[in-house]
């Protein structure tokens, strides 16, 4: 979950092949991608959030808020490059940082041999006048600098010239032995004091073997497609099979000018969102394959496409559908279930994010993005895949091996058996599927069947393992037992695990643990508030309620309209933490870039710094946003989060929106845009929307024959409480 420390990467290595709803297949190789790219582009404006410098006078060093500048017109991998803008003086000095950008499960582990930069030098420039670099690395071990000049030629005026320095050229400065393979930072130094400004673009940074001498061009893209939307164009082709593939580059032409690139795509991701920001406007797309040494494929056959005016119902099956195909489209193939992200580790299936794919599958069925068929084939493929992976009295890991079906401990040692709030997260999104398909011929039935098995598999009893028996512990191990020993007490994400524990018909829980497990009677918790904010009550939960992602997990499925306890009616409840999140956005005690009633939705993400539960309180917010937030509680606001979906959409789109919908966060105070899509951030977007919209998910699950008497017995147990 949100609230686990990451202490651990898992290295596996997976080429892989899927097919997705037309028919064509998505080669994925994210681990690749990790293993060879140190820089593509910049996702910011402006400047480079992953880097950084300082001039000692009178040298000096161009920088933007203390970070590089980035170049927009000339580049090797669009669309931009790096800047390196100094004037080297005797007596001075400046260096420059550049950062590799370390996403959730990123492997640091280059296995190549040598250090490629492309350069160009605008106006010239001597080799001997290059800066001189050094490297660290992630333990933060370095080297001395050397000298670029070295390794490359005079550079000729507006020319790309790609550097190669043999990893092995770098000497060890540091107390600890520099380790090549787990480089992190480049750091470019002054060099010769030759009082001259110099300018520098730097891009397409990769550390990999040499090449061959004579590498012939890749095969040219075929099946390229357009399709307009509103403010955004989708680019998609079939996938090019070739061992020296590097990128994708895709051109545009408008009007009939001249095609210029636009964009590049990592190999394994057959899909580009041009975000032109125009509404009316018309263009053609080419597709080209080429190697890092920029080898390039004949030019695709030309796809055209326009953009046009949207409402706000085709905007929110806009959002649906791009929401949907993370769950789709970039899938672990052999299992079928949900990637913790990507770019990512392509090996880690998250089972509480698969639980929410399964949720957006059936809206994806229900909205016609997928046929009943195709539907069915890949639930049947996940329940297949979970029948054999590893699970323990029935509750499975957080995480799996898609390959294999075996437990990651991607967490810590500890970390190694069940996690129950995983389970019941994925049990949501199941028991959603067994009744949405079950009259869906054999195929329908034979899906209730095989979810019914799981469902009632699970051991729910068991996790009530200490001596009272009062509450739902997280996890449990094989070799550790419940040594974790987390008591699963609200206000957070994890009461439908209290409620699938009550309901199931196998293994299931007293009534009553839902008020001593869940609400924690008789231990030390904050459940029960009572107190305003903003002059919103708030029924139950801590302080002004926690991240908003509390208000989303639970009630996916399960329908908040349907059930009060004697604190709070959690749609009311809900509501409130969702229009106190907003009233703390728009009065914006933290003065942050951007915040207000269309930029709001404070919740658990990857920030600039790594993973943070954001809430609204000042000890919990740095200016980030994740789009998820305000979207997804567009059940308890829908007015407010239009707006502020609009808003994203429409008026931040270039850097919030892409190919599966809106980017996991932004933050506008610090120029920041998180490169990843989450698996926990993307469905409950579209099941949000769609529950809004149609009731659809709510009605699914909570039709399951379950539900009715799991009701009664909180009823009867809120009339003893």
């Amino acid at each position: 979950m949100h609230n686990k420390t990451w202490t651990m990467q898992i290295v596996v290595i997976v080429l892989i092949a899927m097919g997705c709803a037309a028919g064509w297949t998505f080669a994925w190789a994210d681990q690749n991608y990790s293993q060879q790219v140190f820089f593509e582009n910049s996702l910011s404006p402006a400047t480079y959030f992953y880097s950084s410098g300082r001039a000692s006078a009178p040298s000096t060093l161009r920088l933007m808020n203390g970070k590089l500048p980035i170049e927009t017109s000339t580049f090797v991998s669009a669309p931009n490059a790096l800047e390196l803008d100094w004037k080297s003086m005797p007596n001075g000095g400046w260096s420059a940082e550049l950062r590799l950008y370390e996403w959730r499960n990123r492997t640091v582990d280059f296995p190549g041999t040598d250090l490629w930069i492309w350069v160009c030098a605008p106006q010239g420039m001597q080799a001997k006048a290059l800066p001189r670099l050094a490297l660290r690395d992630v333990g933060r071990n370095f080297t001395e600098p050397l000298d670029m000049g070295k390794f490359t030629a005079d550079l000729a005026p507006g020319k790309w010239t790609r550097v190669r320095i043999p990893l092995t050229a770098f000497r060890s400065a540091s107390v600890h032995a520099f380790e090549p393979h787990r480089l992190n930072t480049l750091v470019f130094v002054q060099g010769a004091a030759d009082s001259t400004q110099r300018t520098l673009l730097l891009d397409d940074i990769r550390i990999e073997d040499e090449p061959a001498a004579q590498q012939a061009a890749p095969p040219t893209p075929q099946g390229v497609q357009a399709k307009g939307y509103e403010r955004h164009i989708d680019i998609t082709w079939k996938p090019v099979d070739d061992a020296d593939l590097a990128q994708y580059v895709i051109y545009r032409s408008v009007n009939g000018a001249a095609f210029k690139p636009v964009g590049v795509q990592r190999p394994g991701v057959n899909r580009f969102c041009d975000y032109t920001g125009n509404p009316h406007m018309t263009a053609s797309y080419r597709v080209t394959a080429r190697t890092s040494a920029l080898v390039e494929s004949k030019p695709s056959v030309e796809a055209s496409a326009s953009t046009h005016a949207m409402t706000d119902d085709e905007l929110m099956t806009m959002v649906e559908e791009a929401g949907f195909r993370y769950y789709w489209e970039a899938a672990e193939p052999h299992s079928g279930m949900a990637r913790e992200n990507t770019p990512g580790n392509d090996d880690i299936i998250a089972l509480g994010a698969s639980g929410f794919g399964v949720m957006a599958i059936v809206v994806g069925a229900d909205r016609g993005f997928v046929t009943h068929e195709q539907a069915l084939e890949r639930l049947l493929k996940i329940t297949a895949f979970l029948e054999k992976a590893d699970h323990y009295h029935g509750a499975w890991p957080h995480f799996l091996s898609g390959s294999t079906g075996h437990t990651l401990p991607v967490f810590d040692q500890y970390d190694n058996g069940a996690d129950l709030v995983e389970t019941s997260f994925l049990m949501e999104g199941l028991l959603t599927a067994r009744q949405y398909f079950k009259n869906d011929g054999p195929q329908g039935q034979e899906l209730y069947k095989r979810i019914t098995k799981l469902w009632e598999g699970v051991d729910w009893a068991w996790f009530r393992g200490m001596p009272t028996h009062d509450a739902l512990y997280w996890h449990w191990s094989p070799e550790y037992s419940f040594f974790i020993a987390n008591r699963l007490t609200g206000w957070n994400e994890v009461m439908i695990t209290y409620l699938e524990a009550i309901a199931s018909p196998t293994h299931g829980i007293p009534a009553s643990n839902y008020y001593s497990g869940w609400v924690g009677e008789g231990v030390k918790n904050k459940y029960a508030n009572g107190k305003s904010y903003y002059g919103i009550k708030l029924d139950v939960g801590d302080g002004t309620g926690g991240p908003l992602f509390f208000t989303d997990y639970s009630f996916m499925g399960f329908d908040p309209h349907k059930f009060s306890d004697r604190f709070t009616n959690y749609f009311d409840r809900n509501r409130n933490q969702a229009l106190i999140n907003l009233a703390y956005c728009t009065q914006d005690p933290g003065k942050w870039k951007g915040y207000g009633a269309d930029t709001w939705g404070l919740t658990a993400v990857d920030g600039p710094g790594g993973y943070v539960p954001y809430e609204p309180t000042k000890g919990l917010d740095d200016g980030t946003i994740a789009p998820t937030g305000a979207i997804s509680a567009i059940v308890y606001t829908p007015e407010q989060s239009m707006t502020a979906l609009r808003h994203f959409y429409r008026d931040l789109g270039a850097q919030v929106w892409d190919i599966y919908g809106f980017r996991d966060a932004f933050n506008q105070q610090r120029n920041w845009n998180s490169g990843i899509t989450m698996g926990l951030n993307q469905a409950p977007m579209t099941v949000m929307i769609e529950n809004h919209r149609t009731g659809l998910i709510w009605r699914n699950f909570m039709a399951n024959p379950e539900v009715q008497p799991l009701l009664e017995r909180l009823a009867a147990a809120t009339r003893t409480h």
